[in-house]
């Protein structure tokens, strides 16, 4: 079987579909890779007890035929988008602990399409970038260190 962690979103669907694996396990692969690579400093909030959960209710939805076009394939979700009782800072200290009782549409739709959070990504700021930078300068997030990314993903 190929690395659950190298598969496109395409590989994974179908494997989810033919039944080589479950949600449970490709999202338990994703974390184990996440967390090998924790000196990345990618990630600013660990969650991965909601994302088995949802991994685990997904699994349950495939098995009845049913689940979203996302169903079953995890996600890394920028800390720009308001996650209902989830701490979402925007990497910025002035949001602090900020939990809001509420759902972004953007992560409300990906919930509903079945994608699984693997956690919560790292990025600069309220996601500004500074006048005169450009994509290739370095992320910053509020955790120590620079956030660097895993290996250079092809650009589409």
């Amino acid at each position: 079987m190929t690395d659950l962690t190298s598969m496109t979103i395409a590989e994974a669907k179908a494997g989810l579909a033919n039944k080589s694996f479950t949600s449970l396990e490709l999202t338990d692969a994703h974390l184990a890779a996440i967390e090998a690579a924790r000196s990345l400093n990618a990630f600013v909030l660990e969650t991965p007890d909601q994302a088995r959960a949802m991994a685990r209710a997904i699994d349950a939805k495939i098995a009845k035929g049913e689940g979203g076009p996302l169903a079953g394939i995890p996600l890394g979700i920028k800390d720009l988008f308001a996650t209902k009782d989830v701490r979402t800072t925007a990497c910025s200290k002035i949001l602090g602990n900020f939990v809001p009782p509420y759902e972004s549409t953007v992560t409300s739709q990906l919930w509903r399409d079945g994608a699984v959070p693997r956690r919560w990504a790292s990025s600069r700021p309220m996601g500004v970038v500074r006048a005169g930078a450009s994509w290739r300068s370095r992320p910053r997030s509020t955790r120590p260190g620079r956030s660097r990314a895993p290996r250079a993903m092809p650009r589409s």
